[in-house]
C-alpha cells in the first residue's frame, strides 16, 4: 500500500539513503536527511542539487521523530535507540528497498543468502542483459534501487537483498526469489540465535503469490527444514549438487548441469566461467531464474560461459615466477573462505585474519590439511587463527600489512603453487574496508 506523501526522514547518507531522497522528492515528500557520519562529498552534491535539507555528525531527534515515514540505512541496527524511540511512537522505519518498492512496476529478481550473493546477482544480471531483456541491476550492488526507479525505467530489475535489508521490508513482493544458502553470519545483529537470521533471510518468500517462483538451495539443511514446515505459496524450483530435481535444477552423473523448467537445458560444468562447487549453485539458480524468464538456451549458454566474476571474489590478480595470487578479500566469513580453499586445487599459502566475528574455524580443518602448506595471519589479534590451525601446521606467520603478507606468500610457496588471500573476517582493524584490504592486496602483488 502506496502511502500518500508527507514528511520523511531519511537516515545514512549513502548510496541507498540519496537513492531515497532521490525518489521521495519526485513524488512529492518534505525530506530531511541525517547522517551521524560525515557525509561523502558526491553525496553530499547530490543532496545539496536535490536542494533537500540535510545534516551530518548528529541526529536530531526530534526532527526525526517528527516523521511520517522513516528510511534506515540497513547499517543501523532496528536496536539503535532512535530507532526504537520511533517504532514505540508508530512511525514506521523501513528500508530503501521497501520505500523503492511502493513505486517500482517493474517485476523483480532478488537472490539472497549467506555467501554468493553477489556473484549470482551480476551472473544472473550478466545472462538478462545479455539475453535482451531491459533490466536494472540494485540492492547491495550496482546503482540505488530508489534511484533507478525514480530515474529510469526498466522492466526487470535484479536484486541483491542483504537480511538487514529484508527486515525493513513488510509489503514489498518479489516475483522471483533466489535463496543460496543459511550459514551463520552476522548473529550480533540477531541475538545470536540462528533461527532469527533464518527467519530473516525467508522474508524475501513474505508476499509471494502462486504467480511467483521461489528458488532454492536443496542440499542446504537450515532451508529444507524451514521449507518442510513451511506454508509458501510461490511454485518451488529447487537446484542441488547431488539429488534430480523434477522442476529446478542439478548437476548430472555426467558433470552437467541440468535445468528443468520449460523443457530440459544442459552444459558441462567444464564450460562454465566459474569454477567450484559454490559456482556450479550460483550457475545452477541464475540458470533456472533465466529459464523461468524465457531466456533462450543457447544465451544461457553463453552467458554461463563468458561471465566474468566480480572484483575480490576469487579474483586472479597475477601470476609472478608461476606462482598464482588470488584475492578473495570478499570473504568476509569462515564459509566464504571454506568455498574459497575447497576450490584450490594446487597446495596453497592461505592469508587469514582480521576482526573475528565469532568465528568457529573447526569447518575449514579438513580443508586446510588437504590443501594448505602454510598460513599467513593478517590482522592485529591472531591468537584464535594460531590456536585454531596450531595443531595442523607449524608453518604460521604473522604480517601486520597487505605488502608484508604478499612478502611471505612470495617467499613461502613454489612455482605451480597459489597464495590465496581469503580472510574468513572483517577488515576493519587494518583497512577501512573488504574493498581496501583487496587493493592493497593487489598493489603488493603487482609490485613484486
Amino acid at each position: 500500500m502506496t502511502p500518500t506523501p508527507g514528511y520523511i526522514a531519511i537516515l545514512g547518507a549513502g548510496e541507498s539513503g540519496v537513492g531515497a531522497a532521490i525518489l521521495a522528492k519526485k513524488q512529492g515528500w518534505e525530506i530531511f536527511v541525517s547522517d551521524f557520519g560525515k557525509v561523502k562529498e558526491r553525496f553530499a552534491n547530490e543532496l545539496n542539487e536535490l536542494g533537500v535539507e540535510w545534516e551530518q555528525g548528529k541526529h536530531s531527534e526530534d526532527r526525526i521523530l517528527e516523521a511520517k515515514l522513516i528510511v534506515k540505512s540497513p547499517g543501523i541496527p532496528d536496536t539503535a535507540p532512535l530507532i526504537l524511540k520511533a517504532i514505540a511512537k508508530g512511525i514506521p522505519v523501513i528500508s530503501e528497498i521497501e520505500f523503492a518498492g511502493y513505486y517500482n512496476t517493474a517485476k523483480t529478481i532478488c537472490v539472497t543468502g549467506s555467501n554468493g550473493k553477489t556473484t549470482t546477482t551480476l551472473l544472473l544480471y550478466h545472462i538478462l542483459k545479455k539475453g535482451g531483456l531491459n533490466v536494472g541491476l540494485g540492492g547491495n550492488v550496482g546503482d540505488s534501487f530508489a534511484k533507478q526507479v525514480a530515474e529510469k525505467d526498466f522492466d526487470y530489475y535484479v536484486l541483491e537483498l542483504s537480511s538487514f535489508q529484508l527486515d525493513g521490508m513488510y509489503d514489498f513482493k518479489v516475483d522471483i526469489a533466489l535463496l543460496m544458502n543459511i550459514t551463520p553470519d552476522h548473529l550480533d545483529r540477531y541475538d545470536n540465535k540462528m533461527e532469527n537470521y533464518i527467519a530473516s533471510k525467508f522474508r524475501i518468500t513474505q508476499n509471494q503469490t502462486e504467480d511467483d517462483w521461489f528458488i532454492y538451495n536443496f542440499d542446504d539443511p537450515n532451508i529444507s527444514e524451514i521449507i518442510s514446515k513451511g506454508d509458501f505459496k510461490a511454485k518451488f524450483a529447487p537446484f542441488s549438487l547431488t539429488e534430480p530435481q523434477e522442476v529446478g535444477g542439478y548437476i548430472n552423473s555426467n558433470e552437467q548441469i541440468t535445468i528443468n523448467i520449460n523443457d530440459q537445458f544442459t552444459m558441462s560444468i567444464h564450460d562454465l566461467a566459474l569454477k567450484g562447487k559454490h559456482n556450479a549453485q550460483n550457475s545452477l539458480a541464475s540458470g533456472i531464474a533465466s529459464r523461468i524468464l524465457e531466456i533462450r538456451k543457447e544465451s544461457v549458454r553463453e552467458s554461463l560461459s563468458d561471465f566474468v566474476n566480480v572484483e575480490h571474489r576469487l579474483e586472479f590478480v597475477a601470476k609472478v615466477h608461476g606462482i598464482e595470487f588470488i584475492n578473495d578479500s570478499k570473504a568476509t566469513n569462515v564459509n566464504s573462505t571454506w568455498f574459497a580453499l575447497e576450490s584450490m586445487d594446487k597446495p596453497t599459502v592461505w592469508i587469514v585474519g582480521g576482526v573475528d566475528k565469532g568465528n568457529d574455524y573447526s569447518e575449514l580443518y579438513e580443508l586446510v590439511k588437504d590443501k594448505v602448506k602454510a598460513i599467513v595471519c593478517l590482522g592485529k589479534d591472531n591468537d584464535k587463527i594460531k590456536q585454531a590451525f596450531g595443531s595442523i601446521t607449524t608453518e604460521i606467520y604473522e604480517a601486520s600489512s597487505a605488502m608484508e603478507a604478499v612478502a611471505y606468500g612470495y617467499r613461502l610457496a613454489r612455482k605451480e603453487e597459489t597464495v590465496l588471500l581469503s580472510p574468513a573476517c572483517a577488515s576493519f582493524d587494518l583497512f577501512e574496508n573488504y574493498e581496501e584490504r583487496g587493493n592493497e592486496f593487489k598493489k603488493a602483488v603487482r609490485s613484486l
